[in-house]
Order: C-alpha cells, then structure tokens, then sequence
C-alpha cells in the first residue's frame, strides 16, 4: 500500500516574539491520502492557516514528525524544501498575489521560470493549458488589473497548477468573491480533485467545506473534529467562459 501523502504526528508550533512564546498547534496528528478532498475548518486564531503553511512547506514546525510521500521532511535543509515546494505542491490564496501589470499568461508562467523540467520554448504552451483548465483560455492577454476577482482566482488556480503539483493548497480561495464566482472557483477544485489531484481547503465557510470529502476542525490548536462529510455539496456547473 501508498503511504498517506501526508502524514504529520504530534505536530507543534510556537512563535517567539521579543522573548514572548505563543503556542500555537499542540500536538496534531492526522495523516491525508493522496486523491482526498481535505477541508480545515476553524475560527481566527485557531491555527488552520499556520497548519497550512507547514503542510505546504512555507513554514516550519516547532516539534513533531511531518512525512510527505512516505519521507519525513522534517530535517530538510531550504533548497530541499523548496524543490518540493516547486515540484509537488501549488497554492491559491484569498488575495491572488498577481501581478497587476503583467498579462495573465505571464502570471501562470512566472513559476515554470523556475522549473529546470520545461523548456523555455514550451512555457506558454503548458500555461496555456492550465489556463484552458480553468476556462480563462480567452484572457490570455489581459492584464490582471482587468480581470474580475474570479477571474482572478482563477488565474491563481492555473498558476498553481502550472507546475502540476501532488497537492494543491486553497487558503480561503472564495473569501473574496461573490457568491457566483465563489461557486465557480469551488467547481475547479472539485474538477481537479476528481482528476486526483489532492485539494486541502481552509476556509471558515461550512458551506465551502461540505465541498470536500473530509473536515478537520481545529480550536485553539487542537484537532476537535475529524469526519466524513456524509452529505457532500456539489458546486453547480459554472459557465466558465463569462
């Protein structure tokens, strides 16, 4: 059997700032296969965003053990980290992080610069087709500043798909949309995780959540629920083109 793509075991973290020690997981253990729909539910302050951020390599642990693909990351030294971070995860957050004054492809190229595995030569065609994925196929070459904010979220989700990740990571992804685009945003993911792309999801939307196939909720640092969604929402069929 495959080990879980993610597996992580009394996993703690704490802030110091100015000598001042702010605990923030407490020792969380959960493991996620490969193919799921994870959801981390929580409210402010409850550690889902900073859970997400050491999942995700964009941080570290205090203590604990974090296994990616079976291999325990935790001694990784930067580059290595990174490598993984550029090979096999991708991110969405909730405020996009595009560049407003660059066309939309050559924001989903920006990661492929990086990337030693794509030609130059071939970097427009595979962002051209992450942008095909998400329906954007005819903003190629508009700027960012004049896209819709779905529009937009949907360019950050081609740009994290550009590198095709293991794993892709959704930080609020539709806390900036309405309801319309939120719902669109939500069908990618869902799209994506059927073509067995692992979604992890923190959002604070129980809404959003029931999208997945899992909660995890976490309070105070703690993992208080673990379930099965039994009555899984299915975001309705957007019209991407609009």
């Amino acid at each position: 059997m495959a080990p879980p793509i993610i597996a992580v075991t009394n996993l703690t973290k704490e802030f110091v700032s100015d000598d001042v020690v702010t605990p923030v997981l407490h020792g969380v253990t959960f493991s996620i296969e490969a193919g799921g729909f994870i959801a981390i539910m929580g409210p402010s302050g409850s550690g889902k965003s900073t859970l997400m951020h050491i999942l995700g390599f964009l941080d570290r642990p205090t203590g604990g053990v974090y296994a990616f693909n079976g291999t325990d990351v935790s001694g990784l030294d930067d580059d290595q980290r990174a490598a993984i971070r550029r090979d096999n995860v991708g991110f969405v957050f909730q405020s996009f992080y595009l560049l407003q004054r660059t066309t939309v492809l050559d924001n989903v190229i920006l990661p492929l610069l990086y990337n030693p595995r794509v030609k130059e030569a071939d970097r427009a065609t595979v962002a051209q087709a992450a942008l095909d994925a998400v329906g954007l196929s005819h903003r190629v070459d508009y700027l960012s500043s004049q896209l819709s904010g779905g529009e937009k979220q949907r360019v950050a989700i081609a740009r994290a798909l550009v590198n095709q990740p293991d794993v892709i990571f959704a930080d609020e992804p539709t806390g900036n949309l309405d309801s319309k685009s939120g719902t669109q945003v939500m069908a990618i993911l869902e799209k994506l995780n059927q073509q067995g792309k692992t979604v992890i999801l923190v959002t604070h939307e129980r809404y959003t959540a029931e999208h997945a196939g899992r909660i995890i909720r976490l309070k105070d640092g703690l993992i208080v629920e673990d379930v099965k969604v039994t009555d899984r929402q299915s975001a309705e069929d957007g019209e991407l083109q609009k």
